[in-house]
């Protein structure tokens, strides 16, 4: 299929999204949504205060953890969407309103995602001398760049399996990395702060056994929380050399390197969009909360013009890279 023709019918897709107008940004619901998780944090602190007068029963510092996880990854998508400008047009004030859910809530830094993430990675998806995710696991899913490590062979599903439970601390490395090499120093202080505004209070008002259940908790639930939605949307999928991607057109790029995930609204809310990565990867401005719709759109465009579409369910996906580290 040439570049012009999917250029053709992607201007197509586009026109039909945009007049349906889900391309239209979010303002209100998106602050409904940042206002939301701010007051859940509140609700955190005012239940971390009264936790001696409370006296909650065995087993409440597990379930606090398991609540703040969940405000965690509510933060990481609300950043991830603000980022690419989904509730507000402007980049500037994107930015500035991402610093309390990045910086503050998970000491991440948005220039470095933004960098990394949108970039990077939406340019050039599943592009080895561009796109860095693809390269994991010493180039396992891009066949090109396979090194031969054999210690890494020998263990690599537990390696890879294993490293799911780490994604977070990872992502909060990166990010003081970036910082502090580009410079970032504002930033920095805003990721420092982190530290003493989420978990100053935790640790200063619930016993130390109580705070440490927590603190562990959120690490080892949100990282595979979040890796285990990150790996499905491009890993295992088609991989491309740079001079190849650009013969390609977007929608022909974007296509063939993405994976979209079977399941309704309780799969587009524990996967953050995410499992709408083609439609995210075509769209990324499109809000999250239209995705679900845009998908049902785009699959129908895919089948009219016999577009080859690629889906499958959270546990197919997951063999499905499995398959593929099985090779190295």
């Amino acid at each position: 299929m040439s570049v012009a023709r999917y250029s053709d019918v992607f201007n197509e897709l586009k026109d039909e999204v945009r007049k349906a107008g889900l391309l239209d940004r979010v303002p209100v619901r998106g602050s409904i949504e940042m206002i939301a998780t701010i007051l859940c944090m509140a609700l955190v602190y005012i239940i971390v205060v009264n936790w001696n007068t409370i006296a909650p029963p065995a087993g409440s510092a597990f379930v606090l953890g398991l609540f703040m996880t969940i405000i965690f990854t509510r933060a990481v998508f609300i950043s991830h969407d603000i980022l690419h400008t989904q509730y507000f047009k402007n980049k500037s004030l994107s930015f500035k309103l991402s610093y309390p859910f990045a910086a503050i809530i998970l000491s991440n830094s948005s220039s470095w995602w933004d960098f990394k993430h949108n970039i990077n990675h939406h340019t050039w998806c599943n592009v080895p001398e561009k796109d860095e995710d693809i390269l994991a696991m010493d180039g396992t899913f891009a066949p090109k760049y396979k090194g031969d490590k054999t210690w890494l062979r020998n263990s690599k599903y537990l390696v890879f399996w294993g490293s799911m439970f780490f994604m977070y601390s990872a992502f909060i490395i990166q990010s003081y990395n970036f910082a502090i090499k580009r410079k970032k120093y504002g930033e920095l202080v805003l990721m420092l702060m982190h530290w003493p505004i989420i978990w100053g209070p935790i640790f200063y008002f619930l016993p130390f056994s109580d705070a440490i259940v927590v603190f562990l908790t959120l690490h080892f639930v949100l990282s595979p929380w979040l890796a285990f939605g990150f790996i499905t949307n491009h890993l295992g999928c088609e991989v491309f050399e740079k001079d190849e991607s650009e013969d390609l057109s977007w929608m022909e790029l974007q296509m063939r390197t993405s994976r979209s995930l079977k399941g309704g609204a309780f799969i587009h809310w524990f996967y953050g969009g995410l499992n709408t990565q083609i439609e995210h990867h075509l769209f990324p401005k499109a809000p999250r909360f239209n995705l679900l719709k845009i998908q049902d759109m785009t699959k129908d465009f895919a089948k009219k013009h016999n577009i080859k579409y690629f889906e499958t369910t959270p546990i197919e996906a997951y063999i499905q890279i499995n398959d593929v580290l099985k090779q190295y």
